[in-house]
């Protein structure tokens, strides 16, 4: 690239903007803030020339050249200007036509550092084994959940390029799938490298992330997952919230589905510590997963259980901090801004005055609706879930948690789903403690295996999509 070659004639030329969220605010004669989502930063003393730099940022990308006429000394300063930018500045790379550019790095992190340097000759170069490509807003991107930048291919170059470095390879030796310039091609490499979607081999040919013993114990999904439902991501919030797509938010309660319905038994109000133990000695006693018995469940258990740990208390306006209302639940167990998108269904062998089913739990009228007949569902189910808690007999029961991600992703967007998790490990936590206190057993296993769960369920995936599970027991 230009700033790093040592072509007399560079193939390519760097340009720069203002992240979309990016505003410059300040008197025409004072010190200027850049304001963006990661904070500000001040420039005093700021003169025509970064001023005028500033402005042109703000329309699109420009080179320093067109700003600094050739003059060395001004182009310096310019570039420490931009250095200070670091979370705010796009990064662009163009040929010398003067049209679009051929890609750009998006910062996803306030501390995005673009440091660009020549490629060792014979080198093999690929993507990172965590990076993705993917389509945002018609446009196909390159992300890695270590970078600090989202890449945005522009021009077809730029995704052949992108494309052959599927396989590792010395640039030279890359086929982007046209005849290309191989300066340009390196040009290209380089600027992925300097974004971090890109790696580098070493002198032996290997790569320094194949042998990381951190990275090693991370999958690709997993990985990604975490640093995206965190910080780093520069994809545009909730459409839904952002566009009021929605003519109404999501339903408090999932409309009860079609089926023969068995109305819970309702405990009795007790004085706090009547029979049982206290919150604290529940806390401190022993954990465990105790061996899976061959007793049968109550109808006064099951319906106990679930009306102390999941059951609609009240339903009352609530208003969000962008001022959006919608129609919350209070429920026994913690939830972010009282969505409550969970469902519970649960799959029955042995409860006395239930047939075997699948049932889905109402938690405004504390009824269960069978939602699936066929004998052989619960037994799927609950086999699965034997092997899951390593037991040698099938559980009385077990409770399936879904999510209906409408309910929670018009709000946290992007972070939907990593916020439904934080949901699941509260209400097993209050199943857990509520069954203990009650003399049963309730603990996690995962079952789910290659989407037997939802089709056995009968929802509709990816809309309501099964998140965890509770074996149910008895302990005598």
């Amino acid at each position: 690239m230009d700033s790093s070659s040592n072509r007399s004639v560079p193939a390519t030329v760097r340009r720069w903007s203002l992240s979309e969220d990016t505003l410059v605010e300040g008197d025409p004669d004072g010190p200027l803030q850049v304001v963006s989502r990661w904070g500000e930063v001040h420039l005093g003393g700021a003169d025509e020339v970064v001023r005028e730099l500033l402005r042109r940022m703000s329309f699109g990308p420009v080179s320093l050249a067109n700003i600094a006429r050739g003059t060395g000394a001004v182009e310096q300063r310019l570039t420490g200007v931009l250095e200070l930018l670091g979370g705010s500045l796009v990064h662009s790379l163009a040929l010398h036509d003067g049209q679009a550019p051929l890609l750009s790095a998006v910062p996803v992190s306030p501390t995005a550092a673009f440091r660009s340097a020549p490629i060792p000759p014979g080198r093999p170069v690929r993507l990172s084994r965590f990076a993705t490509l993917r389509t945002v807003e018609g446009e196909l991107v390159v992300d890695a959940p270590g970078a600090s930048y989202q890449v945005h291919l522009h021009q077809p170059l730029a995704t052949r390029v992108a494309a052959a470095l599927g396989v590792p390879a010395p640039v030279h030796q890359l086929r982007p799938g046209s005849p290309a310039p191989t300066p340009v091609v390196a040009d290209i490499v380089e600027f992925l490298v300097a974004a971090a979607v890109v790696v580098v081999g070493e002198p032996d040919g290997h790569f320094a992330e194949d042998r990381d013993p951190v990275l090693r114990l991370w999958a690709h999904h997993e990985l990604l997952f975490h640093t995206r439902s965190r910080s780093r991501h520069a994809d545009p919030p909730s459409e839904a919230l952002v566009s009021g797509a929605l003519a109404a938010p999501p339903t408090v309660c999932k409309p009860v589905p079609a089926g023969k319905r068995f109305p819970l038994p309702r405990p009795e109000p007790r004085p706090a510590g009547a029979d049982e133990p206290s919150l604290t000695a529940l806390l401190e006693s022993e954990h465990g997963c105790p061996e899976l018995s061959d007793r049968m469940l109550t109808l006064e258990q099951l319906g106990g259980l679930l009306y102390r740990s999941a059951r609609v208390r009240s339903v009352r306006p609530a208003y969000l901090h962008t001022g959006t209302s919608h129609e919350a639940s209070q429920r026994p167990y913690f939830n972010v801004a009282c969505l409550y998108e969970l469902e519970i269904y649960v799959s029955v062998g042995r409860c006395a005055g239930l047939p075997e089913a699948v049932y889905h739990y109402d938690p405004l009228d504390h009824v269960l609706t069978m939602v699936n007949d066929d004998r052989a569902a619960p037994g799927i189910l609950l086999d699965m879930a034997k092997v899951a808690a390593g037991g040698v007999r099938r559980p009385p029961a077990l409770l399936t948690l879904t999510s209906r991600m409408e309910r929670v992703a018009w709000i946290f967007g992007g972070a939907a789903y990593a916020t439904t998790l934080t949901h699941v490990g509260a209400l097993q936590q209050t199943l857990y403690l509520v069954a203990k206190a009650m003399g049963l057993s309730a603990h996690a296993v995962p079952v789910d295996a290659s989407g037997t769960v939802d089709r056995l369920l009968r929802i509709d995936s990816p809309a309501e999509v099964s998140v965890g599970e509770c074996v149910l027991d008895s302990l005598g």
